[in-house]
């Protein structure tokens, strides 16, 4: 745009952008946490950040209630609209989920998951109670899609390098489960890769549960359809995701899963100033409508979150001009997933043909390709240099648990100490006399 020719305002609870595919590489410590989080105000320094949340829009106004982190709440105009909210964890109402279960979603799960297993290590090596130690040593994955297969091939991965360092606990000892509804895991990569998936991880000690779901994990006790019942204090929740419930404030029209109906160009359907992309919108898929099925709808992945961003930008500009609008329209180019360190599946669709990958040569499509999609040039520098330098140095296993509550340990150190308590007052109640030295061994 030209310079003064509009402001752009971008509203987030958090600053910084997640890059989610390396999620459970950041869980395994292949990358630093870091470098998987763009910070919004250095990518976008023409735009105004405001760290907060949409919480209303009065279409009818054109404004939009701002609940900042802290203070008041108050009212933004605006001309244009862009939904691009994203999705969050689709959960069901199963008896203690809530309270035991560990998402992949953001950053902040994936260092908590990192710095959970590794704790339940440290216990397990630490404790001659048998129960404590198979409850700890057993790790429930439910979700066999991407990010539940991944996650829990990063995190085997890095188990069995920790094991090393524990003398009472080995990979044997550890139980690693994958639970999934579906018949089959990693169905984005086609039947056969996702077999081949299944077949790798069970050769790699992980047991996996199909066509079954979980019906109760009250206190880490996991029951489920099939009968299997276990105990657990680690159960990873990675079961599909559905959009930002926040949407159903908005008045905008909304598809039967909760995603805000769109055209082809993107623009929200009966709007001629607010558009949407990513997760949280139901776009037409024009390649799959093209080839004969009439309901297809662009699947909520990066592939296409990417890209359906370039025609948006391109879109608003020419609905400030009054120019006419461009369709959404790509080609699925494949899927790639990594399944741990050296190991992997990949599908790459090349017109009317594809070519299917897996192992060493499949890993290496899967870094290369989201090393590459990372945004900015600092932070696909910073991953590499990661990925460089573990390849000559061994996988860091510490647990920084107390990062979860970092002034526990100087509130017990400044707190005050308690009253002393009121010596008790002489009596010649025969109960409240000194015990003699007889009774005080017996008492010890």
């Amino acid at each position: 745009m030209r310079y003064g020719e509009a402001t752009v305002t971008v509203v987030d609870p958090r600053s910084y952008m997640t890059y989610q595919p390396f999620l459970p590489e950041a869980a395994a410590g292949n990358i630093s946490p870091r470098h998987v989080v763009v910070p919004l105000r250095r990518v976008l320094p023409k735009a105004e950040v405001l760290t907060g949340r949409v919480t209303t829009i009065d279409q009818d106004r054109k404004v939009a209630t701002i609940a900042p982190l802290v203070g008041e709440a108050y009212e933004l105009p605006f001309d244009y609209l862009v939904i691009a909210m994203g999705a969050v964890s689709r959960t069901f109402p199963i008896p203690g989920l809530a309270e035991q279960g560990i998402g992949m979603k953001g950053i902040e799960e994936s260092i908590g998951l990192r710095n959970h297993v590794l704790e339940q290590l440290d216990k397990a090596d630490s404790t001659t109670d048998e129960e404590i130690r198979r409850k700890a040593l057993t790790f429930v994955f439910i979700g066999g899609g991407f990010a539940g297969a991944e996650t829990i091939g990063e995190v085997e991965d890095m188990a069995r390098d920790a094991a090393k360092y524990y003398k009472n606990v080995s990979r044997e000892d550890m139980r690693f489960i994958l639970v999934d509804a579906a018949d089959k895991i990693l169905p984005e990569v086609g039947p056969k890769l996702g077999q081949y998936g299944k077949e790798h991880l069970e050769g790699r000690g992980v047991e996996v549960y199909l066509s079954t779901s979980m019906d109760s994990c009250v206190d880490g006790h996991v029951v489920l359809k099939n009968g299997l019942e276990v105990d657990s204090s680690t159960i990873v929740w990675t079961a599909g995701v559905k959009p930002n419930p926040a949407l159903s404030r908005f008045g905008l029209p909304l598809g039967p899963r909760g995603h805000v109906d769109c055209e082809p160009t993107l623009q929200v359907k009966g709007t001629d100033y607010i558009w949407a992309a990513g997760d949280n919108a139901q776009v037409p898929d024009l390649v799959g409508r093209k080839a004969g099925n009439e309901n297809a709808w662009c699947p909520p992945n990066a592939q296409h979150a990417l890209r359906q961003a370039k025609v948006l930008g391109d879109n608003v500009i020419s609905g400030m001009r009054g120019f006419p609008q461009k369709d959404y329209s790509h080609a699925n180019k494949g899927a790639v997933a990594g399944l741990g360190l050296h190991k992997g599946v990949a599908m790459i669709v090349m017109g009317k043909m594809k070519i299917k990958l897996k192992g060493r040569l499949a890993w290496y499509m899967h870094r290369g390709y989201h090393g590459l999609a990372m945004p900015t040039f600092n932070r696909k520098i910073r991953v590499f240099a990661d990925w460089t330098l573990g390849m000559f140095l061994k996988r860091e296993v510490v647990s920084l648990g107390a990062m979860e509550t970092p002034r526990e340990e100087f509130y017990e150190a400044a707190k005050p100490a308690p009253a002393a308590a009121p010596k008790a007052a002489a009596t010649s109640d025969p109960v409240a006399r000194p015990q003699k030295s007889e009774e005080k061994a017996k008492a010890s």
